[in-house]
């Protein structure tokens, strides 16, 4: 068994029998897990009560993390004019009009956010089949379709997190780095515990929050106790 097998066997073994932890302690399992060359993103997967083919049904939502994400993220600002030197002013990597829609038309994505004022939504809209699969399309409900340009550039930068139920019900995100001290890991993933719970739909029926896990990049999984990860902090 090479290095890695022993490492694994290792980390699986400090799992056993652990299921439905406190935050704090699924944090410091995880953090103790991550133990690739490289500094490995901790990544929190929710289980909802919800089917997001109906429209009462659908989770999004944002949620800006107290402690960042430790990801640096690229962003695209579809503006013109005075709007236009304002993103470029606040930061934004990519700001353009019909050249950024061409330019994305091509195949070339580099970014991880796309925000637009309303009036680039004609130009925006005809990206709907690139840009809708990858939870990259501006939509006001998330603040990524506004006037207030300057702010949402700098949410974006600062570690705001954007949220979506997929089709089997599961939020996923990461919530920042294995580097990070345990104490600002706990914050963060309270924090996104608490906005998807906010981000309730109407059609929810039942339990909502079913089941939360943790991981890093490369790590196991551990499940937390939802009762845990709701709790006041």
């Amino acid at each position: 068994m090479g290095k890695i097998g022993k490492r694994l066997k290792a980390t699986r073994a400090a799992f056993d029998g652990k299921e439905n932890v406190s935050v704090e302690e699924a944090v410091s399992l995880v953090k103790g897990a991550a133990t690739a060359k490289f500094d490995e993103t901790v990544e929190i997967a929710m289980n909802l009560g919800v089917d997001p083919r109906h429209a009462d049904q659908m989770v999004r939502g944002v949620v800006s993390l107290p402690n960042g994400t430790g990801k640096s993220v690229r962003v695209a600002v579809f503006a013109r004019g005075p709007k236009a030197d304002e993103a470029q002013e606040a930061g934004a990597d990519i700001v353009g009009a019909e050249e950024l829609m061409e330019t994305i038309q091509g195949g070339k994505i580099e970014f991880d956010r796309c925000i637009a004022t309303p009036d680039m939504m004609p130009i925006v809209g005809r990206l709907g089949k690139i840009l809708g699969p990858r939870n990259l399309m501006p939509n006001p409900k998330v603040g990524t379709v506004t006037m207030d340009i300057a702010d949402a550039v700098t949410k974006a930068k600062g570690g705001e997190v954007q949220f979506k139920a997929e089709k089997a019900g599961v939020v996923h995100a990461g919530i920042g780095k294995a580097s990070f001290d345990e104490a600002k890991l706990v914050e963060n993933v309270r924090a996104f515990v608490e906005a998807v719970a906010k981000a309730k739909p109407s059609g929810a029926k039942g339990s909502y929050l079913r089941k939360i896990a943790l991981s890093s990049t490369m790590g196991p999984g551990v499940s937390i106790s939802v009762d845990s990860a709701a709790a006041e902090s």
